[in-house]
């Protein structure tokens, strides 16, 4: 990259300095409960890290922070990896637990009725 493009001087860092990044992975949901959740992906999360998740259910889409309290592989393929990582969610606002209350009363509701 050339330095004319560069907003402001860039100073080499000796060594290394840690740091982190935040990317929205797909993952799949597999269970939901008031406190958390437990989701599949192809990536291992660390333990008691926290993470943003972005979840919609149903005309909502509600954006929670969550702490993993375990994980595991679930399956290996030749192709792939698959981890089960359960989630609490962290300090989450009333307006989101009373979402994932009716969300979980409405799935309920359906089953019964179906």
């Amino acid at each position: 990259m050339s330095e004319d493009r560069r907003s402001g001087e860039r100073v080499p860092i000796l060594g290394a300095l840690p740091a982190e990044l935040t990317v929205f992975l797909p993952m799949a949901v597999k269970e939901i409960g008031p406190g958390g959740l437990t989701v599949e992906t192809t990536f291992s999360l660390h333990l008691n890290s926290l993470h943003d998740l972005r979840l919609p259910l149903g005309d909502r889409v509600l954006v929670l922070k969550g702490r993993v309290v375990h994980s595991r592989i679930s399956d290996v393929t030749q192709e792939l990896v698959t981890y089960s990582t359960g989630l609490d969610f962290v300090d989450p606002p009333e307006r989101l637990t009373s979402a994932i209350a009716e969300y979980l009363a409405t799935l309920k509701a359906n089953r019964a009725g179906a």
